[in-house]
């Protein structure tokens, strides 16, 4: 009878129906919608941040650089070349230096490992190496006409010079033995292999995909630094933005390079739970003085650009407006069934004289309502689908910018560090560092289900509107007004 009924009625009431499952549709696909972004907006945070720590870093512990003395000055890289009496020879230098942050002990990784809620950390060392190479050339003396006569040697010395070309690009030395944490994790091995756990001094080298084919690198090709070839046997691709270093070698080749034995720059550290982070890095600053930790969340504090701007937007001001319009879809679907209810006043006067409770008749109108939202829901959910699905295939590139603004290190001749303090793993040197992301919406499970419990939601709305308002007619009254 109930089932019977409420589809007559339905049936019979098509437009209004119709009415209260567009205004709830209008809200849940909105809903849906804002979600899709806000998850789009994590995601492509996601992938900046995973394109600067490597994938399962949680931290990183460094050491800010000590910033040189009032009236000294900062440690410049210099060249020395020897000039002899020969033929003009080639002349090439590289110098391999610490880069962007001050060296920690490599005991340390162990020491941040041994911390309370910390599952894995492994050491790594930022290096830049800075290579010139060319020639000079001896000028040649031209006698001047008439000079001869004169009784003298006079001339001048003409053509000669130097001509070199200074290169410079970033190498992070890895734990070969550990390659699970830190930035290589970040890239895809496209081509040749990874380090194995037996290289630890060998000569070999993984090569970023952009420096191998700006310096036409080729697998099995060589890499020379300072006097040393390491064989390049894996070109690496970075699974978004740019790569963290130009090339990577094992940590201990690196520390020899870069006269650093046993001396690492960054900690990645790997978080036992994910909900612990906060307190983890408590405890590791607490503990090893002296150091500064950077969570993803702090990084997360540097991006800026219109991604950033997007990611706010989706946030704040998306989320109140999925509230107001769903609060205004409940309210109107409501109205719309008390409405629809006060029409109904004889025939629900009529049922309770033929035996009806109170309790049937609201139990009746809820229904119906609950029918309207759940009708609501399915096209909300479609109407949001579409939408998420527009947005994923016509939105524009966002881009998200990482820059000293943050607390990094910035500029001249530093690597930066995103974090406050110069934290944040090695990142490519400038001023600030901008990465192009695709926008995508995703919907996930979640969001379907949140669409599903709004529909019901704003049916039982509408209904409780409605039932308050039959559960009050008496049979007497209502026969006597005319529908």
């Amino acid at each position: 009878m109930f089932i019977t009924y409420l589809r007559r009625e339905l049936r019979r009431r098509r437009k209004a129906a119709l009415v209260v499952a567009s205004g709830l549709a209008l809200g849940i696909a909105l809903v849906i919608v804002v979600n899709a972004v806000s998850a789009g907006m994590n995601r492509a945070q996601g992938r900046v941040l995973e394109s600067l720590y490597g994938l399962g870093t949680d931290m990183t512990v460094t050491k800010a650089a000590t910033p040189p003395e009032e009236g000294g000055t900062a440690q410049r890289p210099r060249f020395r070349f020897d000039a002899g009496d020969g033929d003009d020879a080639r002349q090439s230098q590289d110098i391999v230096m610490v880069q962007g942050f001050e060296t920690l002990a490599a005991s340390t990784a162990a020491r941040v490992g041994e911390q309370d809620g910390v599952a894995d950390a492994v050491g790594g060392l930022n290096v830049r190496v800075m290579k010139v190479d060319g020639q000079f050339e001896r000028g040649q003396f031209e006698q001047e006409p008439g000079d001869a006569r004169r009784g003298g040697p006079a001339g001048a010395v003409r053509g000669g010079g130097a001509d070199f070309d200074v290169d410079s690009y970033t190498v992070y030395g890895t734990d070969v033995t550990r390659q699970e944490l830190g930035p290589l994790t970040s890239s895809k091995i496209t081509s040749g292999r990874t380090f194995t756990a037996g290289e630890t001094a060998a000569d070999v080298a993984v090569v970023d995909s952009a420096y191998a084919q700006e310096k036409e690198l080729k697998l099995g090709g060589t890499l020379t630094v300072s006097g040393t070839e390491f064989t390049v046997v894996g070109i690496a691709t970075a699974d978004s933005g740019d790569a963290a270093a130009d090339v990577y070698l094992p940590l201990a080749r690196a520390q020899t390079l870069a006269d650093a034995k046993d001396k690492i720059t960054t900690v990645y550290v790997k978080a036992a739970d994910s909900q612990r982070i906060a307190s983890v890095k408590e405890t590791i600053q607490k503990n090893i003085s002296g150091t500064t930790v950077t969570t993803s969340a702090d990084l997360a504090q540097t991006v800026s650009g219109s991604l950033s701007t997007a990611a706010d937007l989706a946030a704040g001001v998306g989320r109140w407006l999925s509230v107001v319009v769903l609060v205004a879809a409940f309210l109107v679907a409501g109205l719309l069934t008390s409405s629809a209810v006060s029409r109904r006043v004889r025939e629900f006067g009529t049922l309770k004289a033929l035996g009806w409770k109170s309790r049937r008749v609201t139990g009746q109108v809820a229904g119906e309502a609950l029918v309207n939202g759940l009708i609501g829901g399915a096209l909300g959910i479609g109407v949001g689908l579409a939408g998420a699905w527009a947005i994923t295939a016509f939105s524009p590139t966002l881009t998200a910018r990482l820059g000293a603004g943050g607390g990094g290190g910035a500029g001249g001749g530093r690597m930066l560090g995103a974090g406050p303090g110069g934290a944040g793993g090695p990142v490519r040197e400038g001023a600030s560092r901008t990465l192009d992301i695709a926008l995508t919406a995703p919907v996930s499970l979640t969001t379907i289900g949140l669409a599903v419990a709004l529909a019901v939601a704003g049916g039982l709305v509408a209904g409780g509107f409605g039932g308050w308002r039959a559960s009050r007619l008496r049979p007497a009254d209502s026969l006597r007004r005319v529908e």
